[in-house]
């Protein structure tokens, strides 16, 4: 007579966080401001001025937008902030960066809004595959905000998972 078999993993008391639950939908668009400037380098205020109002912001509607420069330029703040003004209507975040700096920036606001106390005291693993593009920056993030108030935090699966941390036995 066989044994029966029992799945230790569905009966413990481990609490699955994925990061990718928390991707919130809309389009990333990384815009790069470099035919906005003379040759690729000098930004002439007037001109600079004239694409920003002739631009279709529209297109940025509940969207996530990299403003960014792929050549060597000196774009000053202001310029930006220029930007910034013309997607804020549009726009659910506008960052300076790339693509990867958005993710990151997106992150940081989910995980400090991220209300934590359901996880108070418990063993938890942190899922670390994921098919969307969750930054290194918000795992760590993450492991900050929950360490003072979970009783374990793993990495990865719940078969194969790596210990992290261990609240101290008091």
């Amino acid at each position: 007579m066989a044994e029966e078999i029992i799945n230790r993993v569905a009966n413990s008391k481990l609490v699955t966080i994925d990061l990718e639950d928390y991707y919130p939908k809309g389009k990333r668009v990384l815009l790069d401001i470099k035919d906005w400037l003379l040759e690729g380098l000098v930004l002439r205020e007037k001109e600079f001025r004239q694409q920003a109002s002739e631009h279709n912001w529209e297109q940025y509607k509940n969207s996530f937008v990299a403003l960014h420069c792929s050549t060597d330029a000196i774009v000053p703040a202001w310029a930006y902030m220029l930007l910034s003004t013309y997607l804020e209507p549009y726009a659910i975040k506008t960052v300076i960066g790339d693509l990867s700096t958005l993710e990151t920036s997106i992150y940081q606001d989910i995980i400090s809004e991220l209300d934590v106390s359901e996880f108070e005291d418990k063993p938890l693993i942190v899922k670390g595959c994921s098919n969307k593009p969750i930054p290194d920056n918000a795992y760590i993030q993450l492991t900050t905000k929950l360490k003072p108030i979970a009783k374990s935090i793993m990495y990865g699966e719940a078969c194969s998972s790596v210990p992290l941390y261990k609240k101290p036995k008091s």
